[in-house]
Formats: C-alpha cells, sequence, structure tokens
C-alpha cells in the first residue's frame, strides 16, 4: 500500500482511540426485564424533527436520488463516477491529453450545472473542468440531481440543474473501510469514522479517501488517451444541538488532485518532472512517425504534456434555530479555496480562485395551506490567472475577474388540497462581472435580474401523479478557460467580447406511475438560451470569448421502468433522447450525446449482491457539430465523419463474508470498447498542420477490472 495511504490510516486510527471513545454508543438495546420490553426513547435531533415534518425538505419539484448503496454499486471513487449514465445526465471528457470533465443536465453544458454539497453551493466555474474529478464519493449519503433552470432556490445560475450532495449523518460510532485494487493502476482506499455522543446532541464525522489511475493509451502509440489521476481528499464534519432549537454544522474539507497526460509514464516519458523539464530541448521536427498521429510518438514529452495541480480548501457553517413559532432560520457562511498550478504543451497557467457565499433564509408556516421561504444570499468570487510563458506578449490578457451577486428571494409553498400543492418562486438578483485585464472601461456585465420559477404536483390517483415546473434562470460567462485551452495560445492571445449574462428560459413534465412492483417515470424538458457563450475567432484568427445572437435550443426526453421481478432481483430500463437546434450544435467543441438507452439487473440475497448495467449509445454525424480533421500532418487521411453507436456495460459482484467483512470484485467497461483501439484516435491534425486532441466521441479509457474489501465496525 501506498505509504501515504498508510499514514493517512495510521493517523486516523489514533484519532479514534483517542477522540471518539468519550463518545457513547447509541445503538438501540433490546433489555427485557421480569419478562416485559423497556419502553424505547427515539431522540430527534433539530433537523431531523424539521426534515421530517417536512418543513425542511422540497418535495414538489422532481428530484431523483442516488443512494449510498448505488453509489458502491458503481464502484464510483468520484462524483463523474457516480454519474455516469445518470438519468439526464452525461459526463463529457472535454480533453484527451488533460482529461477535463463537464458533467451535463438535460443536454445544457457542463458550466450550466451547479453542484452543492449539503445544500450550499461551493464549486465555481474553474472547478468545474478538474475538481469534480476529484470529489470524493466516500462520506456521500445521497446525491440529489434536480433538472430544469432554477432548480435550486438559491442557485439560479444552474441553467441545466443542480446536483446536491447530501453527507452522511451519523448514527453511532462506527468505521468502515474499503480498499480495492485493479488494472490500469487502478487503487483506492477510504476509511470513515463516525461518532456519537450518548444523547445524541453531538455528532462527528472523519474521512479520508486516495485514489489513482494511471494512463490509458489504448492504440500504444505513446500518448494517452485519458491521464493519469492522484486524489487525496479529508473531509470533517460536525454537528452539535446547543439546545432543542438550535443546531450547528460544520463541514471542513482539504482536496489534492494532479492530473498528468500526453507522454506515456515509463514509455515516451521517464517521469512528470522530466516531461516537464523537456520543454528546455526545443521542438521537434515531427511529433509521429510518418506525420500520422496512429504512428509512433517521437516528439519531445512536454510537446504533449499536460499537467494540473489543485488544491482546495473548503469551509462550510450552517446555523440553524427554530423558533417554535411556526418559524425557523439557517444562516449559511461558505468560503471556498481553489489554487490550480498547470502546464499546457510548452504554456504555463496558474489560477487563484476564491469565493465567499453568505445565505441567511427564513422559513414561516403562514397557513395551514401556505409556507412561506424567504431569504438574501451573496456570493462574491475573486479570480487572478497569470502565465509566465506569455507574460511578454502584448496580445496576451488574463482572464482574471471579479464576479459579486447580492440576491433576494421568496417562495410560496401552497397546499389547498390533498391532490394538488404548488410552489410559486421569484428570485432578484444585481449581478456584476469585470474581467479586470480587459481594455474596456467598467464592468463588462452589470445587471438586475428578475428569476421566476413555477413547480406544480398533482396526484392523479394512488398510482398516479403528474409533476410540471417553468421557470427562467442566467449565467455570467466568467471565463475564457471555460470554452477552450486558447487562452494558452503564446503567438495570438485572446479576446474577450461578453457583455450580457446568458438567460435561460425551461420547461420540465413528468408522468409518474408506482403501484405493487413498478415505477415509471416519463419526463419532458426544453430549454432556450439567450446570448450563448461560445468561442470564435478573429480575421487574424485570434481566440474569442464571445456570445451567439441567436436562441439555442435543446429537447430532453426520457423515460424509466424499475420492476421488481422477484423479492430478491430488481430490472431497470431507460430510454433518453436530446436533440439540439442547429445554434446550439455550433457552440460545441465535443459532440455530445443525442440518443441513451441503459438496461439494468440487481439480485440482492443479502449474502451476494450481483449488479449488472448496459448503457447503448446511438450513432452521431460529427459534422454537425463541426468536426473535421486528419490523421496526417500532410492534409490526408480523413477523420470520421460518423461517430458509431457503442455499448458499454458495468458489473459488480459483492459476497457478505460475515455481518463486518464484505469481498467484492468487478469490472467498469467490460468489454474493454474504447475510442482509440475500436474507431479513430482523438489527435488530429487540421488543415494547415496544426496539431489538436479533441476529437472525441466514444470512451477514452477501457475497461478496468478491480477487486476489493469492505470493513464495517459499530
Amino acid at each position: 500500500m501506498d505509504k501515504t495511504i498508510l499514514g493517512h490510516l495510521v493517523f486516523l486510527t489514533v484519532l479514534f482511540c483517542t477522540f471518539f471513545p468519550s463518545l457513547a454508543f447509541t445503538e438501540e438495546l433490546e433489555k427485557k426485564v421480569d419478562n416485559k420490553d423497556i419502553e424505547s426513547i427515539v431522540v430527534l435531533g433539530v433537523r431531523q424533527r424539521l426534515y421530517k415534518a417536512g418543513e425542511l425538505k422540497n418535495t414538489i419539484s422532481k428530484t431523483e436520488l442516488l443512494s449510498s448503496q448505488q453509489l458502491k454499486d458503481k464502484q464510483a471513487s468520484s462524483l463523474t463516477d457516480a454519474l455516469q449514465a445518470a438519468l439526464g445526465i452525461r459526463v463529457s471528457n472535454e480533453c484527451s491529453m488533460c482529461g477535463a470533465k463537464r458533467v451535463m443536465i438535460n443536454g445544457l453544458k457542463g458550466e450550466h450545472t451547479n453542484v452543492l454539497v449539503d445544500g450550499i453551493p461551493i464549486h465555481t466555474m474553474l472547478s468545474g473542468f478538474y475538481g469534480l474529478d476529484a470529489v470524493a464519493m466516500a462520506g456521500v449519503g445521497t446525491i440529489e440531481i434536480a433538472r430544469g433552470a432554477g432548480a435550486s432556490l438559491i442557485s439560479p445560475e444552474a441553467i441545466g440543474g443542480t446536483i446536491n450532495l447530501v453527507s452522511k449523518i451519523p448514527s453511532k460510532n462506527h468505521i468502515e473501510i474499503d480498499v480495492s485494487t485493479g488494472e490500469g493502476g487502478y487503487q483506492k482506499a477510504a476509511v470513515m469514522l463516525t461518532g456519537v455522543n450518548q444523547s445524541g446532541s453531538s455528532q462527528g464525522s472523519l474521512v479520508v479517501q486516495k485514489d489513482i489511475r494511471d494512463q490509458f493509451d489504448g492504440d500504444s502509440n505513446g500518448v494517452s488517451e485519458t491521464p493519469f489521476l492522484d486524489n487525496q481528499s479529508f473531509t470533517f464534519t460536525g454537528s452539535h444541538d446547543f439546545s432543542y432549537s438550535t443546531n450547528l454544522r460544520t463541514r471542513l474539507n482539504h482536496t489534492k488532485s494532479e492530473v498528468f497526460g500526453g507522454p506515456v509514464l515509463g514509455d515516451t516519458a521517464d517521469d512528470i518532472r522530466s516531461a516537464l523539464d523537456s520543454f528546455a530541448e526545443g521542438e521537434s521536427n515531427n511529433l509521429f512517425v510518418g506525420g500520422d498521429v496512429n504512428g509512433r510518438y517521437i516528439g519531445k514529452p512536454w510537446e504533449t504534456a499536460e499537467w494540473v495541480s489543485t488544491k482546495r480548501n473548503e469551509i462550510l457553517i450552517n446555523l440553524l434555530h427554530d423558533f417554535e413559532s411556526k418559524l425557523n432560520v439557517t444562516l449559511s457562511i461558505a468560503n471556498i479555496s481553489h489554487v490550480q498550478d498547470s502546464f499546457y504543451e510548452g504554456i504555463d497557467y496558474y489560477a487563484d480562485d476564491v469565493m465567499r457565499y453568505l445565505d441567511a433564509r427564513f422559513n414561516y408556516e403562514l397557513s395551514n395551506q401556505h409556507f412561506l421561504t424567504f431569504g438574501t444570499d451573496s456570493r462574491r468570487e475573486r479570480m487572478r490567472s497569470k502565465s509566465n510563458a506569455l507574460i511578454n506578449n502584448p496580445d496576451y490578457m488574463s482572464d482574471s475577474f471579479d464576479y459579486n451577486v447580492l440576491g433576494f428571494y421568496i417562495q410560496d409553498s401552497w397546499t389547498p388540497n390533498d391532490k394538488f400543492d404548488m410552489e410559486l418562486a421569484l428570485r432578484f438578483d444585481q449581478i456584476q462581472a469585470d474581467f479586470i485585464d480587459s481594455d474596456e472601461i467598467g464592468k463588462e456585465i452589470d445587471r438586475t435580474l428578475i428569476s421566476p420559477r413555477v413547480d406544480m404536483r398533482y396526484r392523479h390517483d394512488d398510482d398516479w401523479q403528474s409533476r410540471l415546473s417553468f421557470g427562467k434562470g442566467y449565467r455570467a460567462p466568467l471565463s475564457f478557460f471555460e470554452s477552450d485551452h486558447g487562452i494558452l495560445d503564446a503567438e495570438k492571445g485572446y479576446s474577450v467580447q461578453v457583455t450580457e449574462p446568458e438567460r435561460s428560459s425551461g420547461i420540465n413534465y413528468s408522468l409518474n406511475y408506482a403501484a405493487n412492483k413498478v415505477i415509471s417515470t416519463f419526463s419532458f424538458a426544453h430549454t432556450a438560451v439567450d446570448n450563448l457563450a461560445t468561442l470564435s475567432q478573429t480575421t487574424e484568427d485570434v481566440p474569442v470569448l464571445t456570445q451567439l445572437t441567436d436562441k439555442a435550443k435543446v429537447m430532453a426526453i426520457d423515460w424509466t421502468l424499475n420492476y421488481q421481478w422477484t423479492e430478491r432481483f430488481n430490472i431497470g430500463i431507460s430510454a433518453e433522447i436530446f436533440d439540439y437546434n442547429a445554434v446550439f450544435k455550433e457552440s460545441f467543441a465535443i459532440a455530445p450525446t443525442e440518443k441513451r438507452a441503459t438496461l439494468s439487473g440487481l439480485w440482492d440475497n443479502q449474502k451476494w449482491r450481483i449488479s449488472l448495467a448496459t448503457t447503448w449509445v446511438a450513432s452521431r454525424n460529427l459534422s454537425d457539430y463541426g468536426y473535421k480533421g486528419f490523421d496526417k500532418k500532410n492534409g490526408s487521411g480523413n477523420k470520421p465523419a460518423m461517430a458509431s453507436s457503442f455499448f458499454n456495460v458495468d458489473t459488480k459482484i459483492a459476497y457478505q463474508l460475515s455481518s463486518n467483512v464484505e469481498l467484492y470484485f468487478g469490472a467498469l467497461n467490460l468489454f474493454d470498447y474504447n475510442q482509440a483501439d475500436d474507431e479513430s484516435s482523438p489527435l488530429l491534425f487540421d488543415e494547415s498542420g496544426g496539431y489538436d486532441v479533441t476529437y472525441i466521441f466514444a470512451p477514452m479509457r477501457g475497461r478496468t477490472a478491480y477487486i476489493g474489501f469492505n470493513l464495517d465496525f459499530g
């Protein structure tokens, strides 16, 4: 085992032995005195009591859940692993070198997705590229997925939707250790310690996770299609009830991540440091044998090397007070620091992003039919970037920015009868975005926006219910980096031509049937976006972050069926369609999925748990998304204009050896389908002989078979 992992485990063990014994076990004990059972008393904390009463949980808008058991079945190490093939979501690999991932909801772009932790928005545009691949799943109890514009009352920028990571709530003194290893350098170790005092008023958990994956080179040409990943995460959560009415919750997280792609370590590069240092050796005459991306890589290591180091710290504080007079108030504070140090094929890029968030929310029961939620929030983000390689280029402008939002919101939850309920929400936001190195005087964006949202639910009978929602959202395009690595063009620099926030309007409808052994849902969503940010070029070929003048539209349709065949066997089927108009298609750098279907099965008899999921992705016309290029530098060997359909199969088999020990093995991408080996290299040359790495339309990583164990004590 890695010495670092071993050190973490020793540290956690010592901490557990010194701190947690001071907390008493709170498991229910059945005792009999004179053949009579002692009456058990269950003490609920402030939050649990309000959640149970329905005062802190939105149940009207459509929300899909991924449980902790489902995350285990997926063998999910990170958030992007957890969301692969989730209904209505696509995890897009945006670069075959650095492996930047974007999480797309309802067919919208990755920048239109907002990630929350325990209901607080903590991820920014910058962390949306590499940060989501490092978000550890150890310690996550549930993932809540809400689709549609304005899906979260405090996240109007979530044009596509929100993903809320809900931390596990400790219920006893407990230790869980999960260790696995597999092919492709796959390693994962996670430890979770939890403790609760005798009265149940104090709860705490400490989670550490480390996961590693080697580079993957499907066509064995010496250049990887997916990068080396090394993620480390430490998370502490604590909760204390000061009284029957007051609760304080804190969450502290530290994450480190390293990504390296391009020259394969141990093949065309000795190690990361020497690959980056080879920049001093100058350029090569040719990158590949015969000038063909399918040939052996013969360039200097730095010429395809992309390295990203990320350090992230999160502090979340949440204070809840219940006045016991139909009113409760929540004060949330977050401070997020995200630092990225990176190297992109000879160009360095350093960014320091700090976000401070404050929210004061009031919940008031106006009557038996009306429940009001109102409050104010503030987001202040400061991002500073630099590049030593570009500092002397007069055309270079950093993408540093200041972004400030002050918002007010109000929502009325109306329940006139047992069949119908509705939420009416309205937000007022003053937003200011300033690219501080821009030649423009004043702020690029300075607007006051009004964003309404309506959610309705109607119960047709005991088995059928409909949900309908529509609303408006917005997003301020904050960085050239979000659209392309063109910010790193040493010769041409770049330009920003952004003057308006993106504005969206969307409608979502779902029809749900749940009875006996069957649960089925049909969903429809349509979203239109004005001022959609996109990458363009000037007549001098200078990259420009600009905005589309025409409206971009996408329609998403999906259907899912879950059938409990027997007490032990469950089967699931889903189908999805994403239909983009021509305007939206022009804005994509990577072709999105248009049609997808999944067939899954789960067999569980308490001793054995076997899961299998097969996902089919339909073929696409890549030319619709501007794909063109050549395998050879001389302009021959056209890249394919059509992306073939393909299947992906994931499976996991777990055996409960004892009450405390579980053994498991499985495989991700069982049949090893990957683009470079089975279709076409993601590498290409353009008409001028320029080299790029974004001809992506299929899985970049092949099979990962693994084996592991889970120890659970407490």
